[in-house]
């Protein structure tokens, strides 16, 4: 006979039991109607059989196994949630123990299709069973679809921006080392009678760009730069949205490039507005600079303004776009990666485009971001410690005005993993694209419920 375990995080008043009410079960929560009124009531409901009971102990057990093991061999440089994941489907993560979380992380922004997906699977296992990596030293055609391999994956890109020419790598951290290069090359390459050309970069408050020694420069926080110092020197981080002072930096003549984030995610979802980008843009036209948009979800298909890098979706997989004037500086041997451009992730990048691009997915996209985060205002505006609700699209912040974690461990025991940004005082909202309106608003709802630990963390 299977046990029914109900934690209840808000009382029902004695009244309520004398008025005519029903109670419904669903995904795990009860909402109670009293007399056609919902009654403001939650709880946790977990129903299990002896069989799934003990199994679920050797579950957990497991899970301490996992754990333990790679503390023994791992290098510590994860601080992993006390979580071990076995399997997803759409937006919905499941452990060890069979437990369901609402993913609102989609593997830190890449997984746009969530998990699972039938057609990006297919299109991993065909490539995966004919040719998978031959490196770049050899010419390699699409196996298994027509236009499929990385030549395709390149023009399409190219065709929906500013690009001519694209260069493959692994990382968002590798493109920024990438770009890095070719913008010292490039002005090099364009001054030829200029015994010192300009070396230098701007970056802005708030941006990080990567943990590679290079990217790792352009990457504001002092923690994340300070224990690996010195650093690449020539960097002067400037106030994000500051127009004057760049303009004033990049007159100088002393500036390679500008690498800026459009929407900076870690750095706790601050948007750039336009009137900043086309500045920055006019005025690298001028001097001769180089203009890097740096972009984790690729806004590449929304916005048709300048960008220069983007990360593509889950396997690892980065790009540089470049126009033929920056591309023709680049010479044979000035840079490479081993695995970019392979046939396994160009296949699975071009399902992937295959379903983004679409107008009418795109609108949907906006459509959701757009209910999404006047729900949460709606809904948690009105919390003492819930500042500004900020984001675009899918990338969503709430600003709190105490650290953000213990929110996120509490919505990770109601079945809700999120993550932080900024100075730790931000909930980060980044779901897979596919998201549904009411996986959306399950989750602002886990959200209201678990605010009520912020009056304990502020009181400790």
């Amino acid at each position: 006979m299977s046990s029914i375990h109900l934690l209840l995080n808000t009382s029902i008043s004695p009244a309520a039991y004398n008025t005519r009410r029903s109670m419904k079960v669903e995904n795990g929560r009860i909402s109670v109607t009293s007399n056609g009124r919902r009654l403001v009531a939650r709880a946790t409901v977990d129903v299990r059989s002896p069989e799934s009971s003990s199994s679920a102990s050797a579950g957990k057990l497991r899970s301490a196994e996992v754990m333990e093991a790679e503390a023994r061999v791992l290098v510590g440089t994860y601080a992993r949630a006390p979580l071990v994941l076995s399997s997803g489907k759409g937006c919905k993560l499941y452990d060890l123990e069979g437990r369901e979380y609402l993913d609102m992380t989609a593997g830190i922004a890449v997984n746009a299709l969530g998990h699972g997906d039938p057609d990006w699977v297919r299109a991993v296992t065909e490539q995966a069973s004919v040719l998978t990596h031959v490196s770049n030293l050899y010419y390699s055609i699409p196996q298994v679809r027509k236009n499929s391999g990385f030549v395709e994956l390149a023009k399409r890109l190219n065709a929906c921006s500013f690009a001519d020419r694209v260069f493959f790598c692994n990382s968002g951290t590798e493109a920024n080392e990438a770009a890095i290069k070719f913008a010292r090359k490039h002005q090099r390459f364009s001054r030829p009678d200029v015994k010192q050309p300009p070396t230098e970069f701007i970056s802005f408050s708030n941006s990080f760009h990567g943990r590679t020694m290079g990217a790792l420069a352009l990457t504001s926080k002092e923690q994340y730069r300070t224990p690996f110092e010195p650093v690449m020197p020539g960097v002067t981080f400037l106030e994000y949205g500051n127009i004057q002072a760049a303009q004033e930096l990049i007159q100088s003549g002393k500036i390679a490039a500008v690498f800026v984030e459009p929407i900076q995610g870690e750095g706790g979802i601050y948007s750039a507005t336009k009137e900043f980008l086309q500045s920055l843009h006019s005025a690298c036209d001028d001097a001769g600079s180089l203009l890097v948009f740096d972009e984790v979800r690729s806004y590449l298909l929304q916005q048709k303004f300048i960008l220069c890098i983007l990360l593509l979706e889950s396997l690892p997989i980065g790009a540089v776009l470049l126009t033929e004037r920056v591309a023709a500086s680049i010479s044979y041997g000035d840079h490479g990666s081993t695995f970019a451009g392979g046939a396994l992730v160009c296949n699975a990048a071009n399902t992937v485009l295959d379903k983004i691009s679409q107008p009418e997915f795109l609108a949907s996209v906006s459509r959701k971001g757009k209910y999404f985060k006047e729900m949460l205002m709606q809904k948690l505006g009105g919390n003492p410690h819930v500042g500004e609700v900020r984001g675009m699209g899918l990338i969503i912040g709430i600003e709190l005005d105490v650290p953000a974690s213990p929110l996120v461990d509490a919505c990770r025991n109601s079945g809700l993993l999120i993550l932080t940004a900024g100075k730790g005082n931000v909930v980060r909202l980044v779901p897979p694209l596919v998201v549904s309106e009411q996986e959306l608003g399950l989750a602002a709802e886990i959200l209201l419920e678990c605010l009520p630990v912020l009056d304990k963390s502020k009181s400790n």
